[in-house]
């Protein structure tokens, strides 16, 4: 069959349109959260951080949890792979549906088979420890709707970005020991610092927006994590730019942990005879918060599931609904004389 490159032929006709077919949802860089242009060592280090966060031993009865590792583990089989990374790049995943199709490599391991294989059979297998530039951390305030919805903010961020300079350095150093002899019969350990010529580097400040995703139920002090996004290291890894999340003050409610509180007024008559009335939620949803029976000022009611949701979790918190009664600010004395007949 004719080929353009290492493409079939009958896919650069099929899928001239399937560019824009790259799908709607997130791609396989952002659930990876690394850029497009990410080398395989920081995609395997994603990988490594994101499969051991999001692995079902560690979060038993989470469903959104195991659909992150089964995404995760998706994205890492595509992007770890040369030839179907490039085909995604031009094609999307349409793409990649044609390319298997078409007899090209498909299959593969299981989700579960390539976490084992990768970490040897450890799920709770560590990181190696390489050298690491330093991580910044940023507090990012998070309205109570996305919170509760799910959101994403654009954010600038400035850092520090290692370019080429004029001239050579020392680097990739290391300790040599070796022994030198002093006498007869007598050897002294020596060690010696031995280093390589590599070119020269500088630092250059660069700026671009990020957009950070908030995931539904995230509590405050919860991260998201940029791997390999935060300050450079000269022959390391970059460290990790992490946003910490931070509930900003809503004007109707206020959150404690997974439950909701916010405050309604009624009149007197109705705290006395009942009341039919709505409170419109975070997403416009109605809340039915009427009763039929006496309100005592300062009451507060329990509206279960109506809380905010759990994080990677089905279910919600409460909603806890203060009463605040309006009394009037005066009384005729045909008012008082009614009032004592009626409550006497």
């Amino acid at each position: 069959m004719a080929t353009r490159g290492s493409i079939p032929l009958f896919l650069v006709i099929f899928l001239c349109y399937a560019v824009a077919a790259i799908a709607a949802s997130k791609s396989y860089y952002e659930i990876l959260q690394v850029q497009k242009g990410a080398s395989d060592a920081q995609i395997k280090r994603a990988y490594r951080k994101l499969a051991l966060k999001y692995h079902p031993d560690k979060n038993q009865g989470n469903a959104e949890a195991h659909a992150k590792f089964t995404d995760i583990n998706n994205a890492y089989e595509v992007l770890s792979d040369s030839e179907k990374r490039s085909i995604y790049d031009r094609y999307g995943e349409e793409g990649l549906k044609q390319h298997s199709a078409s007899g090209g490599s498909g299959g593969g391991m299981s989700m579960h088979e390539m976490f084992n294989h990768f970490f040897r059979g450890d799920p709770m297998e560590e990181e190696e420890k390489v050298l690491k530039g330093d991580d910044v951390i940023v507090d990012l305030e998070a309205t109570l709707e996305d919170l509760y919805m799910g959101g994403s903010l654009k954010v600038w961020r400035e850092k520090n970005v290692i370019k080429p300079a004029p001239g050579k350095r020392r680097c990739n150093c290391r300790n040599e020991v070796y022994h030198k002899q002093i006498g007869p019969g007598m050897f002294q350990q020596m060690t010696e610092q031995v280093c390589e010529q590599c070119a020269n580097v500088k630092f250059e400040r660069e700026g671009d927006f990020i957009t950070v995703d908030i995931e539904k139920g995230m509590k405050d002090g919860e991260e998201v994590v940029f791997y390999e996004e935060g300050e450079p290291k000269i022959d390391g890894e970059a460290g990790d730019l992490k946003f910490r999340v931070r509930t900003a003050l809503h004007d109707r409610f206020k959150r404690e942990g997974n439950d909701l509180h916010t405050s309604v007024t009624i009149t007197l008559v109705q705290a006395l005879v009942g009341f039919e009335k709505t409170l419109k939620h975070l997403d416009e949803h109605p809340v039915d918060i009427g009763s039929k029976g006496v309100t005592k000022p300062k009451e507060v009611r329990k509206f279960t599931g109506e809380g905010m949701p759990l994080h990677l979790s089905t279910k919600k918190g409460g909603l806890y609904i203060t009463f605040e009664v309006l009394f009037p600010t005066s009384l005729t004395e045909e008012q008082k004389t009614k009032m004592k007949e009626i409550l006497k």
